[in-house]
């Protein structure tokens, strides 16, 4: 979401300053949970979300949770995350394996500690499956403790492939190949543990053989440094197709109640570089929509409603 995020940060401040303490609510804890395939806006969304509600952002990608490649995994800038707190981003050992169980232990034990602290725990991220373990795995009781409402960031997948083809020669621009080239390991092969399975690893694996091998000439080297960069293109749209795959899983097979929240318009102003447009469309839409399922969400309790003020800002009050 590096493109995407420019404007975030222009709306650092607190809209909801007089929220009521969640705790005190005399029904269960509120989470929020942010889905969609790579690339859609969810980073974006969450930040926006958490400025106006007062939230802590929760992470639920399973490879951005590893520490490096901040470039590659396409991590949230300091600058970007809007002074917003963020757990379980950038936490863990780049060579240990991260399992479900791992995010279940660690996700419940963050999302008790914002709640505790009249915060909104806002779970974001690509790995659906993360989310779907931790809702569902009885072990920690989530669903008979929280309320989850599910948000879904939707871009029609033809605009999001140009999308996700632009934004890894941006990555290529800002120093990904050079970030990767320092996790190479010629003594190894396997890429199936860590951070090493992070798209955009693997593939330039041949091109950095390459490169220290004198017997490779410099087109051969170009060709495959190429071809590198076009497999981590491809790559990249296939895990968002089956991240979209599983969103609608959730939805039709499991049931989920899932607000979807197209996006695509706001995307296809940006391939015309008409940004202020985009970014229009996105307060007035997607973030509009969001504000409005979310509000109505923390104040569900029928003694309760939100107030807006003439300034914008709003809480739940008793009526």
């Amino acid at each position: 979401m590096i493109g995407m995020m420019n404007s975030s940060a222009l709306m650092c401040k607190q809209a909801w300053p007089n929220l009521l303490n969640l705790r005190n609510l005399p029904q269960k804890d509120k989470v929020v949970v942010v889905m969609g395939v790579t690339g859609a806006g969810k980073t974006k969304l969450s930040i926006d979300l958490a400025t106006q509600f007062r939230g802590e952002i929760i992470n639920s990608d399973k490879i951005q949770v590893y520490k490096g490649l901040d470039i590659a995994t396409n991590k949230i800038t300091q600058e970007e995350r809007c002074g917003v707190p963020h757990h379980l981003l950038g936490v863990i050992d780049p060579y240990k394996e991260f399992t479900t169980k791992n995010f279940c232990n660690m996700a419940s034990l963050s999302v008790s500690s914002i709640t505790d602290r009249g915060k909104l725990p806002i779970i974001v991220g690509g790995s659906n499956s993360f989310i779907e373990a931790l809702v569902h795995d009885n072990s920690y009781h989530f669903s008979t403790r929280y309320d989850c409402c599910f948000l879904w960031v939707d871009v029609s997948m033809n605009i999001l492939n140009s999308f996700l083809y632009e934004r890894v020669d941006k990555m290529v621009d800002q120093g990904m190949i050079k970030e990767v080239r320092n996790m190479f390991n010629p003594k190894s092969k396997d890429y199936t543990k860590g951070i090493r399975k992070a798209i955009g690893v693997p593939e330039f694996d041949s091109y950095f053989r390459a490169e220290l091998s004198n017997s490779v000439d410099i087109e051969t080297r170009e060709r495959l440094l190429k071809d590198a960069i076009n497999e981590v293109k491809i790559n990249n749209c296939i895990l968002a197709s089956k991240q979209l795959e599983k969103i609608k899983r959730l939805i039709n097979v499991k049931g989920w109640k899932v607000h979807r929240l197209d996006a695509t318009e706001v995307f296809t102003k940006k391939r015309k570089e008409e940004e202020e447009k985009a970014e229009e469309i996105w307060k007035n839409i997607v973030m509009g929509q969001s504000t409005k399922i979310v509000g109505k969400f923390l104040c569900e309790d029928n003694r309760k409603s939100m107030v807006y003020t003439s300034d914008g800002t709003a809480s739940c009050a008793l009526i």
